[in-house]
Parts: C-alpha cells; sequence; structure tokens
C-alpha cells in the first residue's frame, strides 16, 4: 500500500484536462482495484475496506469517474434536477476537486424521465437520472464496489458484469442443453429494480461506513416527477450510475436459494432436501431481473423447481401479489 500511495501517479497533479495521461491514470486505478479483489478472494474484509477507502481517496479515480460520466457514457448530455448537463474541463476539475471530500456533497433528487419498453409501445420504463456531481460521485462508489464484488458474485451471472455479455450467457445455455434434451424454465422478477428493499440491501453490501452513507443518501434522496417531490422508500433508480452492481449484490445468492428450494422425492413417498444430482436445474444464464433454467423432466409432470422459483421469495425483494417469477 505504501509503494501505490508513493506512486508518481498517485501524487500528480491535474491542472489541464485535455494533458491528463489517461492510460497511466487507467492502470493505476487498475492495479488498486485487482488488489480488492485479491484481498475479497482471501477473505480479508479489512485489507478490502482499506483499499476502497484508498482508490476512492485516489486521484485518478476521481478523474477516471469524472471522465467516465462527462464524456464516455452516452447519457453524458441529460440533465438532472439542477439543469446542468455537457460541462467543459474547468467544470470536470471542479468536480475531481470535490470529489475529494464527498462527505459534504449532499445527494440531490433524482429526475423522473419516462422512455418506451423495447416491443411494447403501450408501456413505458420509468427512469431516475441523478445530477452529473452524484453520477460521478456514484462512478467512483463503483470503481471501488465492483471488484469487491466480482470476486463473490455467482459464476453463472452474466448481467451488467464487466467483461460479461448475452452472448456468454448463450454459449453457457448452449453448451448445457446441446448433448441432451432438457426443459427450460422461463422466469422474470417484475418491477425488480424498485421493488428492492433499502435496509436489506445496505446490510448486504457490506462497504465501508462512508460508502455505506453515501449509498443511503442515494437510495433515500427522493424522486422530481414534474415538479413534485416524491420520497424513496425502496428500490433502486434506473439510470443511476451504481444501480446495477446495487442490483447485481441484491440478487447475489438467488442460485444458492433456488437449489437449496428443490426438492427430490424419496422413498416410501418422503421428500427431503438433497443434494443436486448432475443433470438438475442450474442456472447457466441469469441477468438483473431475469433468469433461465435448464432442468430434466418428463413432458408434462410438474418440476419441482417450478414450484420452488415461484412460491420463494426473491433475494432482498419484498413479496408482493403483482410480483411472479
Amino acid at each position: 500500500m505504501d509503494e501505490t500511495e508513493a506512486s508518481p501517479v498517485a501524487t500528480l497533479c491535474i491542472e489541464d484536462w485535455t494533458q491528463a495521461p489517461w492510460r497511466k491514470l487507467e492502470q493505476h486505478v487498475y492495479r488498486l482495484q485487482k488488489r480488492i479483489y485479491k484481498a475479497q478472494a482471501r477473505g480479508n474484509v479489512k485489507a478490502v475496506h482499506s483499499l476502497q477507502r484508498l482508490l476512492m481517496k485516489s486521484q485518478a479515480a476521481r478523474l477516471l469517474a469524472v471522465r467516465r460520466v462527462t464524456q464516455d457514457n452516452h447519457g453524458k448530455k441529460t440533465a438532472g434536477v439542477d439543469g446542468v448537463k455537457a460541462v467543459g474541463p474547468l467544470i470536470r476539475l471542479l468536480f475531481v476537486t470535490r470529489l475529494r471530500t464527498p462527505e459534504v456533497i449532499t445527494a440531490q433528487p433524482v429526475r423522473r424521465v419516462y422512455i418506451p419498453k423495447p416491443g411494447k409501445p403501450h408501456e413505458s420504463r420509468p427512469l431516475g437520472i441523478p445530477v452529473l456531481l452524484d453520477r460521478a460521485h456514484q462512478a467512483l462508489a463503483k470503481l471501488a464496489l465492483e471488484p469487491q464484488w466480482e470476486a463473490r458474485f455467482e459464476p453463472d451471472s452474466y448481467g451488467f458484469r464487466p467483461g460479461r455479455s448475452c452472448h456468454d450467457a448463450i454459449e453457457a445455455l448452449f453448451k448445457h442443453v446441446v448433448f441432451a434434451p432438457k426443459y427450460v424454465l422461463d422466469a422474470d422478477i417484475k418491477g425488480c429494480f424498485d421493488n428492492i428493499a433499502i435496509p436489506a440491501l445496505l446490510t448486504k453490501v457490506d462497504a465501508t461506513p462512508a460508502l455505506r452513507r453515501a449509498i443511503r443518501a442515494w437510495l433515500y434522496a427522493g424522486v422530481m416527477d414534474n415538479g413534485t417531490l416524491t420520497p424513496t422508500t425502496s428500490g433502486v433508480p434506473q439510470g443511476g450510475v451504481i444501480s446495477p452492481v446495487l442490483t447485481n449484490v441484491a440478487l447475489h445468492g438467488l442460485q444458492t436459494a433456488v437449489e437449496s428450494a428443490y426438492v427430490r422425492r424419496g422413498h416410501a413417498g418422503r421428500t427431503a432436501p438433497r443434494p443436486w444430482p448432475p443433470g438438475s436445474p442450474t442456472i447457466p444464464g441469469s441477468w438483473t431481473s431475469y433468469c433461465i433454467t435448464r432442468c430434466r423432466s418428463r413432458p408434462g409432470s410438474p418440476h419441482p423447481i417450478l414450484s420452488a422459483v415461484a412460491d420463494r421469495p426473491k433475494p432482498l425483494l419484498p413479496r408482493s401479489p403483482h410480483d411472479h417469477a
């Protein structure tokens, strides 16, 4: 850690945005993220939190976070409730300076925007657009939080994971079903982003106290819809930079929950949970609110996995008559 703090990149003073050594900054942040990943893989939570604090104080990480939301992202010209958008180099450097003391940044409400759902012209998807400074702060938190949870996520999860895409999930499904006929359970969690229980998520996120306070402030900041401020009681805003990571954290453990709910009928009509035999249901492909499970069963016979997924509550999602699996 001392070597990282003494590195030239860590003490670099950036006064001209256009002259920043982006390649060296990316390498510096990547090394810190790799150390967070390895510390979490070892189970050293104290080292993980120490490295997360070091990364969030790093100027390299702050510069990359600001560049991500003001230059790289497609929503760089989308304003929040303050109307600020498409900022120039001087404002970007001001954001970098303000992120040095994130505890004094007050989370602003998100601006409600409705977009049409693909394939459903009569339905719309509500988005919550944070202000640019909050987006930069969330991008900085994502740099610290993502490597920690990448070391913990299930290997068969593909939604919003760095270096993974839907094509990887398709390949995994193909490898599972190509050699023998199988039945597929297609499950969708209705209103996944909007129904996540915030207290349970904050308990599960396992971050530093400062990072947990920042996440709590973003989730409870409220929603501004046509000039009306509505308090937030549950869910994560679709449109936030850190929202996909938080949703994956909330859904982490879904595969274990499904496996533990799988019941196989034993001798003399008794049923008891048993270890999954070869060819039993798994989740080779899963997205944030969407999962596919393949299983072997006889045509027309109800498979235990169907009732198990339908009856078991989703991780960190409250039971609701409108929810379905």
